[in-house]
This record gives structure tokens, C-alpha cells and sequence, in this order.
């Protein structure tokens, strides 16, 4: 499942609107030659955006007060004086022109998000850093506008997530198999030129010429998800142009492509957990059957089952299956907010409907209501697929899967399974774990959140001890969803503004505990200065 932070919004949007219906030029850059000396960085013309479109997801064009621009950066970077690609590039900029400190980057994560869809709408969570920040995302090389990776049509995406995703008979092996063939197959058809360089060395190159395009000595830099990978390895190559940086919901730089799908079956298995308990403790106000965690989980299973031996009506003409529900329950462990939702549609889908989870599903998979696929899942594989060099056969995956189901018997299956994603995959992976050693850096703040499903809280601590000693501080947060600033908490928030905003580094180990009542505010931790 992919590690993309702040999905909850879409999937609110969705699910609600189904339930209702049952270019002008100034701004930085630099002249000099690249930090990896591979040319010169021009000058950014910004203009007025564009709606975003069906491969970013969509939606509204922006408010006026964003402005979009595109920076050409080479395609091969061993080869810098040869073809480029375009990174499309989106910012608010800083209302408080006077006291401005410079850019803000970010990368929510997937890998595979558009930055440009994206901000836009999270930028509310960021309205302190916006006073003397402007706010910049970006879509990263094989998303979105920035050479896209394109796979199947939109028709084919729908049979593809329709499929049994957990085989259990030769059968379904075999069609398994073969529509990942079929699917890798038309990622080289449509994308082979650009597959073998979308990996995430050469998106932490992009980085860097944005940083320089914008005119600023330091990349300050906010990474959730996947962004905080993406954001180690930038640290990694550049450490000294390293200005202040947060990693929210952080990948372990330690562990094997097969090593975080198992973590992430545990992660999304005490998600579940945390869901179902909460559910039982609201007594009579819940909706599901099951006086105990374990038997609201029990029922989760059976209707999995169910589902397997016979799908139930979902939106349109497309059914609820066993693969899809999943993948809508997954949805819905991103974010607590989006518990009610899951427990409304586990509710509806014991009662022979599927529209709800399979609205969540659609969410997680980048379909709109019109059927139109953003290329988040098609740029997933393909940016993961550049980076691991792990190949599974067969007989290997069969071998794992005990270990899987043993970590999660509501996702372990499918996370399993999934390991096959990159076995005939055209382009050979680059590292089995990527370096993120970074001496020399600056001070980077690594928050992990203790329910966080999809990025597990292990991770940052491996983070913090990957990056060096005097580099990385821990922050722990001790709630529920993936990431921990985007909850609302005023501890976490007091300890990543004063750090961005006023260079005050939280001291290590840090602790910061969800309260019921977001609008008190407990104290935050201790910090330091730091420039």
C-alpha cells in the first residue's frame, strides 16, 4: 500500500459527495552551475495555475493568490547537457514579504502524489508557516505534469483493482500473475523512456535545482511519507545545502522492500486494532456487531470471506470485492477522522452495500467519480521499482506469506502478494536500502506517530540513527493516523513551527501525547536555538 500522507481529504470529499448523492514573472533563481555540477539553473516564471489534471486528480484550479511554474532539469543526469523533462512547480507566496525567510518545500509523499493537487488543499494545516514561508510543492519526475508514468487505460485500471489480489487456488495465481504482466508490460509501451529514471536519487537531484531555481541558499524542506525518504536521500547528497527540514510519518531507512510491506501489515493490523477498540468502548453508539475488538476483527474477516466467494454491489455497474473493500478499509486507517466513515461502511457493506468502502477504495487507488485515474499508483510502482532491487519469484512470495498472515490476517494476504509488483519489472532497482547519512547537515526534526498504520513508529528512530549523530531529533507523537502535524495536535505544531519558523530545535526524544480537546493547548517541548 503506498506511503502517501494527507489522502483523507480526497477520500472525505468522495465519500460525501456519494453519500449525498447515494502568467505573470518574479521570484528567485540563480545563474550558477548546479550543486552537482551539471549546469546552469535558470530563473522560475511564474503564472496563473491551471486546474490540475485527471493524472494530478483533479479537481479546482486554485485561488489566484497561487501561482505555477515549470523547470526544465535533465532527464539523465550522467548525461546533464542532454534531454530534459519539465517539473511542474505550484507556491503561495509568504504574507509577510518583510519578515519572509524563504521557501518551503514539500513532498507529501506515495511515492507518486502530486504536490501540485495536493497543497493547495492541505495548505490550511500550514497557514502558520505560510506568514514568512512561501509555500511550495512540486510534482516529482514520473508524476502528474512532470513526465508521467503512464500504464493502462482507465477501463483496464478498473478490471486490474477489481482482481483478486490474494490468490488461493492455481487459478487465481495464474490471472494474478498475468495481469501484472500485462500491466508492466503497458508501463513500457506507454513510459519506457522515462522508467529508468524516475527513481529517488534523481528526484533529490530535481530538489536541488528547485532550491537554486527559487533563489534560496538552503533547502528548507517539510517531507511526509515517502517525502521523508526522499528527503534523507537529498540530505545524503547535499547535506550542507540542508536548511531546516521535518520528516512527518517516517520511512525506515533500514529496511528492505519486503521488510517495510511486513511492517506495514502490522502497522495497518494495530490500526485496526485501535479502530475496532475505539468502537467497543462507544458502547451502544457503535454501529458493528462484536463486544470486543477481537470480534469486531473477526467480523472484518468474514466479511472479507464473503466478499471472495461473492462480490456485492458497489457504485455503477462495478462490484465490491474482497480486494477492493480492503483496500477502502486501508483507506480509512490513514486518518482518525476518517473512522466514522469506516465503521458507517462496514455497517453498510454487512447489509449487502458496497458504494461507501468502494468510495474509499477509489480514493486510495487515485479514481474520480467520472472514472478518471490519477498515475499515483502507476508512478508507485514505477518510482519503487526504480529504487529496490529485490525481485521475488513464485516460490519465494508463497514462502513469505505465512509470515505475513501471521502479522496481519486482514492485510497480510494482499501486502504479500504484492511483493510480485516489481518481479519482471523492465528497469533494475538501484539499492536494497537507500543512504541517508548525512554529516554535516543541519539539525533535521523526525516526528513518528505511535499508531501511525502505513509508516510504522519504529522508523524514526532508524531514521535518527541513519542520519547521523548531531542531525537527526526525534520527536515522538503519541496518536493515531499516518503522520502527526496534519492531526492538529498543538504540541506537535508548537515543536515543528518553532523550528521552521524560529530555528528552536525540540530536545531529542521529545514527547508529544494526543489530547481529546484540541483547543487546549499543553506545553511543547523544551527546545534549543539553532541557525
Amino acid at each position: 500500500m503506498p506511503r502517501n500522507a494527507l489522502r483523507n481529504a480526497a477520500a472525505a470529499a468522495l465519500a460525501a459527495a456519494l453519500l449525498t448523492t447515494a502568467a505573470c514573472s518574479d521570484g528567485g533563481g540563480t545563474k550558477k552551475p548546479g550543486a552537482d555540477g551539471s549546469g546552469d539553473v535558470k530563473p522560475l516564471k511564474w503564472g496563473e495555475c491551471e486546474a490540475p489534471t485527471a493524472l494530478q486528480g483533479g479537481g479546482p484550479a486554485p485561488a489566484k493568490d497561487w501561482q505555477c511554474a515549470t523547470l526544465d532539469v535533465p532527464l539523465d543526469y550522467a548525461d546533464p547537457g542532454g534531454e530534459t523533462i519539465p517539473i511542474a512547480l505550484i507556491r503561495a507566496k509568504a504574507r509577510d514579504q518583510k519578515n519572509r525567510i524563504g521557501s518551503l518545500v514539500f513532498n507529501f509523499g506515495g511515492p507518486g502524489g502530486s504536490g501540485i493537487a495536493t497543497l493547495p488543499g492541505a495548505a490550511k494545516e500550514f497557514e502558520a508557516l505560510r506568514d514568512r514561508y512561501d509555500l511550495v510543492s512540486f510534482d516529482p519526475r514520473g508524476v502528474g505534469d512532470s513526465a508521467p508514468v503512464r500504464c493502462e487505460t482507465d477501463k483496464q485500471l478498473d478490471a486490474y483493482y477489481a482482481q483478486d489480489s490474494s490468490p488461493t487456488t492455481p487459478a487465481q495465481e495464474k490471472a494474478y500473475l498475468d495481469s501484472i504482466k500485462e500491466y508492466q508490460k503497458a508501463c513500457r509501451a506507454n513510459s519506457g523512456q522515462v522508467l529508468p529514471y524516475v527513481g529517488t536519487e534523481n528526484a533529490a537531484r530535481d530538489l536541488d535545482r528547485i532550491r537554486q531555481a527559487l533563489g534560496d541558499e538552503k533547502l528548507n524542506y517539510f517531507g511526509i511519507s515517502y517525502g521523508t525518504e526522499l528527503g534523507g536521500v537529498y540530505a545524503h547528497l547535499f547535506p550542507k545545502n540542508v536548511g531546516r527540514a521535518v520528516f512527518d510519518a517516517v520511512v525506515d531507512p533500514t529496511q528492505t522492500s519486503e521488510q517495510g510491506s511486513l511492517g506495514q501489515a502490522k502497522g495497518f493490523q494495530l490500526a485496526l486494532g485501535n479502530f475496532a477498540q475505539d468502537c467497543v468502548d462507544r458502547g451502544d453508539a457503535c454501529l458493528l456487531q462484536g463486544s470486543t475488538a477481537k470480534e469486531i476483527e473477526e467480523n472484518v474477516i468474514k466479511l472479507q470471506k464473503s466478499l471472495a466467494a461473492k462480490p456485492i454491489a458497489g457504485i455503477g455497474d462495478r462490484q465490491l470485492t474482497e480486494s477492493a473493500a480492503t483496500n477502502g478499509i486501508a483507506q480509512a486507517l490513514y486518518s482518525k477522522e476518517l473512522w466514522p466513515l469506516l465503521e458507517q461502511g462496514l455497517d453498510e457493506a454487512e447489509g449487502g452495500q458496497g458504494q461507501l468502502l468502494m468510495a474509499l477504495s477509489d480514493s486510495l487507488n487515485g479514481r474520480d467519480q467520472q472514472g478518471r485515474y490519477s498515475n499515483i499508483m502507476a508512478a508507485n510502482t514505477a518510482i519503487n521499482c526504480a529504487d529496490s532491487k529485490e525481485r521475488y519469484t513464485l516460490e519465494q512470495t508463497r514462502a513469505k506469506l505465512p509470515e505475513f498472515r501471521a502479522a496481519s490476517p486482514v492485510f497480510g494476504d494482499f501486502l504479500g502478494w504484492a511483493m510480485l509488483s516489481c518481479t519482471d519489472w523492465p528497469v533494475a532497482g538501484a539499492w536494497e536500502t537507500p543512504d541517508v547519512s548525512a554529516p554535516g547537515s543541519a539539525p533535521i526534526l523526525v516526528i513518528g506517530n505511535t499508531g501511525d498504520p502505513a509508516t510504522p513508529y519504529e522508523g524514526a528512530r532508524k531514521m535518527v540513527e541513519r542520519l547521523g549523530e548531531g542531525v537527526g531529533v526525534e520527536l515522538t507523537y503519541k496518536g493515531e493516523g499516518h503522520g502527526a502535524y496534519n492531526s492538529g495536535d498543538p504540541c506537535v505544531q508548537k515543536a515543528v513551527n518553532g523550528y521552521l519558523l524560529d530555528g528552536k530545535v525540540p530536545t531529542a526524544n521529545s514527547v508529544c501525547t494526543a489530547v481529546p480537546d484540541a483547543t487546549k493547548t499543553p506545553d511543547g517541548p523544551q527546545a534549543s536555538e539553532s541557525t
